[in-house]
């Protein structure tokens, strides 16, 4: 089983000289995304992802020999290769989900579907740096080398991160496959996400020898876990309660109850402390469902399905309105 995690470092010292390569970038996504719309049907007709990007640069690259029937070139002038190919990559992604949603839409009922999809467009989107084309070690041991548009032209600057992220990389992910680095932004901060691959072998173990996790979650209790076999003997049973957290979180919430009772609309600071909160308690809940797991040594964990769509009502609405169930079962 391959494995992909990731790593943010926060980049140092810089902010704003990013702006004009993110706004390049995404401009050059949108241009491709026209050519792809307009040259879908042949490139549709195109084997495999690398064959169909290289078909793409064809039609937009001019060569010594034959001129692009697409001057990209004119447009983005001395555009790095590989920021180039991730830029059409991401358009052939985006251009196909557009064209796969819009033939479902076209043969859905037409009383019952709705617009048709929107046309697609870069939106906020963050390039990857290709090692040795835009992104590259430097001499210092916290310091990388990319490659940004700055002073009119494409040059390399040095940043810095920090200490403490480029330790942890070394000591925890030194045994994975690094891949190439994203420029991300959040908030008013930049960083390098470093994503790693590994490789993980699975239990082959048969279906009736599986031990599993049953795990409810709950709006009063955290989790309940029940370790069992396919027989339906029952190894243990183990419950999460989190008084404290549930307390400091009721707090939260009916102190944004009482400040939308007296008019007040926005309130991002008794929002932000709720939202901590929430976080807090899934972050144990889920450590708590891994925990159990180990020590039962099981094979798979089962969660139920929990339909959260729709408006919700009555006097625990705020409760359900903050419940982090979801965001549990993805960690």
């Amino acid at each position: 089983m391959k494995l992909i995690t990731q790593y943010s470092c926060k980049i140092k010292h810089y902010n704003n000289i990013f702006r004009e390569t993110i706004r390049l970038y995404r401009e050059a996504v949108d241009y491709f995304i026209d050519v792809c719309l307009y040259e879908w049907d042949n490139i549709f007709s195109v084997e495999g992802t690398k064959a169909k990007q290289r078909f793409v640069e064809m039609l937009c690259v001019s060569t010594p020999d034959e001129a692009a029937i697409y001057p990209f070139d004119k447009k983005f002038y001395k555009f790095p290769s590989y920021l180039r190919r991730a830029a059409i990559s991401e358009a052939i992604g985006k251009v196909s989900s557009y064209k796969s949603n819009l033939s479902n839409w076209e043969a859905s009922d037409p009383g019952t579907h709705g617009k048709a999809p929107g046309h697609p467009k870069a939106g906020y989107i963050f390039p990857a740096l290709y090692k040795d084309n835009m992104y590259k070690n430097a001499d210092g041991p916290y310091e990388f080398k990319i490659k940004v548009y700055t002073r009119n032209t494409w040059d390399w600057i040095t940043v810095q991160l920090r200490k403490s992220d480029v330790d942890y990389i070394n000591r925890r992910c030194g045994d994975r496959k690094q891949l190439s680095p994203t420029l991300q932004k959040r908030g008013k901060q930049w960083y390098l996400d470093f994503p790693f691959e590994e490789r993980k072998a699975l239990n082959n173990t048969l279906p009736y020898e599986q031990t599993i996790v049953a795990v409810d979650l709950g709006l009063n209790n955290a989790a309940t876990c029940i370790a069992m076999r396919s027989d339906g003997t029952v190894l243990g049973r183990h419950f999460l309660k989190l008084p404290r957290e549930y307390d400091c979180l009721n707090t939260s919430v009916n102190r944004i109850k009482k400040a939308q009772q007296r008019g007040a609309i926005k309130m991002p600071r008794l929002w932000a402390k709720a939202k901590g909160i929430n976080d807090n308690i899934a972050v144990k809940t889920a450590n708590f469902i891994v925990d159990t797991a180990i020590l039962y040594n099981a094979d798979a964990i089962v969660m139920e399905h929990l339909d959260l769509t729709g408006k919700k009502h009555g006097s625990k609405k705020q409760r359900l309105h903050h419940w982090k169930a979801q965001y549990v079962q993805q960690m």
